[in-house]
């Protein structure tokens, strides 16, 4: 007798290469059998989940998201759905009136395409808010827009230099104009209000079920430590775990202070204890280190292997930024390493991502062969020596699937502004498979959808909906179904220590699945964006349903 039986349809696991007739029966929030339907039925079932021709499979798992700081930003002014700058500019004026009359403006996801050169003015801002404070995040979280009071108010001048790991956008007599990227953003930590332990579980609460809607049963939180004005967002999901809040399973990738060097070691130490103390590995694991190696292409601080452009095509003597010396970062991973955390690589540019590689290297060569889930995030340019050095290495490619298509931000902001020999090697997912590499996904929201089927949709086609591939991308870069779901089940389940527990439908695993509206196999290539999560469920416990969630609206 089974709790829970799925019949009807068709089921997918990492290491079918395509969906089978199966079913799957569920005991006790684990999963039990992985059977034919006749099967299955004849062991009876208190609940049978009809699946209509749909397709039952692993739960996703986000491999590296921002999942709190994404929701703060819903709960402030949301920019992301903006259509081009005077929608922006109007939503930003709409949420400023509904506050009191010094309050600041927070949020964020503005588009860099919206704007010439990717920068939006203070002034601009000015005309929208009057007098007050603003400090909006762009969509990839690099650089922030605030307003000519912010400015005042962290006495930010013409005077004010930029710092060694950011830069400040300036006017033609070097007043900041009203973008400040990377490091630059530190400049008004001490002016920003932070952001209440109320608003940061509030934002938990909501991130569980913006994941949950999409058949993500948890997330790596790529960035845990001071950020969005929260203290220590470790705080936040311990809390959650003790006052059962917490159903998502979550791995906390500890934030890596770029100048904290060494010494910073014992308080890691002291984290990881403190969520082992808890018991509950099952929904919090906190033994990841994140470490921001580089920046992003579109404000010239990916760190690549040739000098970007300038707007005339000429030859720069900036090839970006990398935020640790490679002996600070080399130092820093062989460290970890042998304390046994996992580093999260932001490794964005080939040189970055070069860098990262020889710090695992390193760490290999004084530490010995050890089990780990050591993986490089982004990977936006990667030099085709360096491809079969994941598989030598055992680290995991965490991919972003959904940047894997030519789109306005990659079209204006990147392409024309490095070296053309570069363009080709643009997210070089397939040829990483090929070369043995163990493949994890994931979405980085809120920079951008955290839905996976969008993702996988991308990977597949190497185009985003609606669109044709575009060759300047390399559309033999395109990766099977199969791996690409793979990745964002079992492999995105591994990189956060959960291979054990979820990702797969093997019987013993929690039952941590997704039904999907129909059969991506089955589908056409280019129509895979139309399939829907009609499901979602934790260890057998159902945490979204399309359905209710219908019925739902239906009665409001």
């Amino acid at each position: 007798m089974f709790d829970t039986i799925y019949v009807g349809g068709r089921a997918f696991t990492a290491g079918w290469d395509a969906s089978r007739a199966l079913g799957v029966g569920v005991r006790d929030g684990r999963i039990a059998a992985v059977a034919a339907d006749d099967e299955l039925r004849a062991a009876g079932a208190a609940e049978v989940v009809e699946l209509r021709g749909g397709l039952v499979l692993p739960a996703f798992h986000d491999a590296h998201a921002h999942p709190i700081a994404g929701a703060v930003e819903l709960l402030q002014c949301d920019l992301a759905e903006a259509v081009d700058a005077d929608d922006c500019l109007a939503r930003i004026e709409r949420y400023a009136a509904s506050l009191a009359e010094d309050e600041w403006v927070l949020g964020g996801g503005w588009s860099m395409p919206h704007f010439p050169g990717g920068t939006p003015t203070r002034q601009q801002l000015d005309r929208v808010v009057g007098g007050r404070p603003v400090m909006l995040h762009n969509r990839d979280h690099h650089g922030v827009w605030v307003s000519t009071r912010t400015l005042e108010l962290a006495g930010i001048t013409a005077l004010t230099e930029d710092p060694a790991d950011g830069r400040i956008e300036r006017e033609a007599d070097g007043f900041p104009s009203g973008v400040l990227h990377e490091g630059a953003v530190q400049l008004i930590d001490d002016v920003v209000p932070g952001t209440s332990p109320e608003l940061a579980a509030r934002a938990l609460d909501r991130a569980q079920s913006e994941f949950f809607a999409r058949g993500l049963s948890g997330w790596q939180d790529a960035w845990v430590g001071r950020t969005a004005g929260v203290d220590d967002l470790l705080d936040t999901y311990v809390a959650a775990v003790q006052d059962g809040t917490l159903r998502a399973r979550i791995t906390a990738a500890l934030w890596w202070e770029r100048d904290g060097g060494l010494a910073q070691l014992a308080g890691l130490r002291e984290r990881r204890a403190r969520v082992e103390a808890l018991g509950r590995p099952d929904l919090l694991i906190a033994d990841t280190v994140k470490i921001m190696v580089d920046g992003v292409a579109e404000n010239f601080t990916a760190a690549l292997s040739e000098p970007y452009r300038d707007a005339c095509g000429h030859t720069t003597g900036n090839s970006g930024l990398t935020f640790l010396s490679p002996a600070d970062l080399t130092e820093a991973v062989v460290a970890l390493d042998a304390e046994g955390f996992v580093v999260h690589f932001h490794a964005l540019g080939d040189r970055a991502v070069t860098l990262a590689l020889d710090a695992l290297e390193a760490a290999r060569a004084a530490n010995g062969v050890r089990a780990s889930r050591h993986h490089l995030a982004h990977l936006q340019l990667v030099q085709s020596s360096d491809v079969p050095r994941f598989a030598a290495l055992e680290a995991t490619a965490n991919l972003q699937m959904l940047w894997g298509a030519v789109d306005d931000q990659l079209d204006e902001l990147t392409f024309p502004f490095i070296d053309p020999r570069l363009v080709g090697r643009h997210y070089p997912f397939r040829e990483l498979r090929d070369a043995g590499a163990r493949l994890a996904a994931g979405s980085d929201w809120p920079v951008s959808t955290q839905d996976p089927i969008e993702a996988v949709h991308i990977a597949v086609n190497r185009a985003a909906p609606g669109d044709e591939p575009d060759d300047r991308i390399r559309t033999d870069q395109a990766l099977d179904l199969s791996d690409a779901l793979a990745a964002y089940t079992a492999g995105s389940a591994f990189v956060g220590g959960r291979s054990g527990m979820s990702g797969a439908l093997v019987p013993g695993l929690a039952a941590d699945l997704v039904v999907l509206d129909a059969d991506p196999f089955a589908v056409p290539r280019d129509e895979l964006h139309r399939v829907r999560v009609r499901e979602t469920r934790v260890a057998g416990e159902c945490v979204y349903s399309a359905e209710g969630d219908a019925d739902a609206a239906g009665a409001s």
